[in-house]
């Protein structure tokens, strides 16, 4: 049996209980606007921003957060924990302009008797006058029983004492804190019903935290139970392992218990980037709503489930939270992801297309932990740039950089159908592959093009394992126009790699493909003409010398 809760109250202790996470400490302008995302865009019903005499920075920030509410007529849902100390603490709370005292009172005989060092009477005695101080200060207060999962355990009577002798004292919710996160659903559920049951007319709120992980299922059980309101913190911030996640708590008391909450799901991912940014806390990718891969799916299997049916759908949908689904890219990836994916760009591609460019994404995923959406645009001109030419096949390859040294490459290469293995040194790794490269041509008496521009780009998004793209662009003098007419031209090749060096030897290893057909090209044409194979002298003696040559202004930059 459970009782009618139509709807239920959240309250968000991001800038207090959040506040206690080791290393995070909110600037009052990053508290404000912390502040005003979630009382204004995803509305949360209550937030808890401080507590009182921490400091003047505090007490100013809470100033400053209290004046913007009450412009917004929100000023009754900024709270502060005030503690019993006959005044000091309202004293604090009144002179930030504040309206609401969260008072701390021990909700465990082994608190009050060994911390405090008094008696239940004279606990009761004491939190009694504070909160008529508060009152007659012009204060709402509500009242914390501190440790009331350990209290409850071990000594229920001395829980239901205090709240007799506290009864008619003017509190408005009474809330009862998991503080050390030791409490099961079960008894959440059980204890919140004999909470609620033995004093009917209170209000109570469920305080958990989450050391065994469990501090989402506990809200779910005491919001049963028929608590009145609930806490959690944006991203599960909070002390040792944390709170209850805002955006667990959110989707769950909606979906799994059909309650009514306030709160605006399309800022849920848009206040836990605010909150990741002034706490230097990243949550994990796979966080439940506002993780960054919730949302995608890896397997094809899925993509494919997807595509047919909505086979793998459910009511936490991206669109629901302002998000979008993805589909990932990788060695995990088929036909059906990557159809998602073209999709949502716009691009059509034939089936044979397709297979090379989802053999491309497989085989980078094999290098590299992820391709993202930002990637696949390079991917597809590479592949859709790439002609099936085999001339050439670079086997192995290493290359060594060091501060202060040059750098060196040692290749193993196939040219031709004979294996050849070189080693380069240069002014950076691309310099000294192409030295390398430069001194195997030459034994097979092919001429290089010179280097007429180089250009590395990343996709947006500042990604530090985004591919990277490079484009070189090439001097040659071989074929241009018709077959066998030789003339000075230009020409591009492009590579991509999770690797910079990498990416620009993949260019360089498509130059040398496209040099070699259009010198069989020229050949075919016209067997007398030497120097369409060997290039004219100078190339030929810049190849032997084992360098590539770049016209000034040209830039290689690996």
């Amino acid at each position: 049996m459970t009782f009618e809760q139509p709807e239920i109250l959240i309250l968000d202790t991001t800038l207090r209980d959040g506040e206690q996470t080791q290393g995070v400490s909110f600037s009052p302008d990053e508290k404000t606007n912390i502040a005003q995302a979630l009382l204004e865009h995803v509305r949360v019903d209550r937030i808890e921003v401080a507590s009182a005499r921490v400091s003047r920075g505090e007490q100013a920030a809470v100033a400053r957060i209290v004046d913007w509410a009450r412009g917004k007529q929100l000023d009754q849902r900024v709270e502060v924990l005030g503690f019993v100390d006959d005044g000091k603490s309202i004293d604090w709370i009144r002179s930030a302009g504040g309206g609401v005292m969260n008072l701390l009172a021990k909700g465990s005989r082994k608190h009050c008797e060994t911390q405090l060092r008094k008696t239940l009477d004279e606990h009761a005695e004491d939190v009694r006058r504070n909160v008529a101080l508060a009152r007659d200060q012009g204060l709402a207060v509500n009242l914390y029983l501190e440790d009331w999962s350990n209290g409850y355990a071990d000594d229920p009577g001395y829980v239901y004492a205090l709240l007799e002798r506290l009864q008619g004292a003017g509190i408005g919710h009474l809330m009862l804190p998991d503080t050390l996160g030791v409490m099961t659903p079960e008894r959440v559920f059980t204890a919140t019903m004999d909470m609620l049951r033995r004093f009917p007319d209170n209000r109570f709120d469920f305080h958990p935290h989450n050391d065994y992980g469990l501090a989402t299922a506990n809200v779910v059980a005491a919001a049963q139970a028929g608590a009145a309101g609930v806490h959690c913190t944006v991203n599960c911030l909070g002390e040792r392992a944390g709170n209850a996640s805002l955006a667990e708590v959110v989707v769950n008391l909606r979906d799994q218990l059909g309650m009514d909450v306030r709160i605006d799901e399309q800022h849920l991912d848009r206040v836990s980037e605010l909150v990741q940014t002034f706490s230097g806390k990243r949550i994990a990718d796979n966080a439940p709503i506002v993780g960054e891969d919730v949302f995608t799916q890896t397997a094809g299997i899925h993509a494919d489930g997807d595509n047919k049916g909505s086979l793998y759908v459910t009511r936490l949908s991206p669109e629901r939270f302002g998000r979008r689904r993805v589909y990932a890219l990788g060695k995990l990836a088929g036909k059906a992801s990557l159809a998602k994916n073209l999709e949502r760009l716009g691009i059509s591609l034939s089936e044979d297309q397709q297979r090379k460019v989802l053999a491309r994404i497989i085989e980078l995923g094999d290098s590299k932990k992820r391709i993202t959406f930002e990637d696949l645009p390079f991917i597809i001109a590479e592949v859709l740039e790439s002609s099936e030419y085999h001339h050439a096949e670079l086997l192995a390859c290493n290359v060594s950089s060091s501060l202060g040294l040059e750098s060196t490459a040692s290749i193993k290469l196939r040219l031709r159908g004979e294996v050849h293995t070189a080693v380069g040194s240069g002014n950076g790794g691309f310099d000294a592959f192409t030295r390398a490269l430069a001194v195997i041509t030459a034994r097979s008496d092919l001429a290089l093009p010179r280097l007429a521009d180089y250009e590395v780009r990343i996709p947006k998004g500042g990604r530090t394992d985004a591919l990277t793209e490079c484009t070189i662009v090439w001097s040659y003098r071989g074929v241009s126009g018709q077959r066998g007419a030789k003339a000075q031209s230009e020409f591009k090749t492009r590579g991509v790699h999770a690797n910079q060096v990498f990416a620009a030897i993949g260019a360089a290893v498509r130059m040398l493909n496209l040099v070699i057909h259009w010198s069989l090209q020229e050949s075919s044409a016209s067997e007398d003409d030497s120097d369409v194979i060997a290039g004219d002298r100078a190339a030929r003696a810049e190849a032997r010398a084992g360098r590539v040559v770049a016209p000034p202004g040209a830039r290689i930059l690996a």
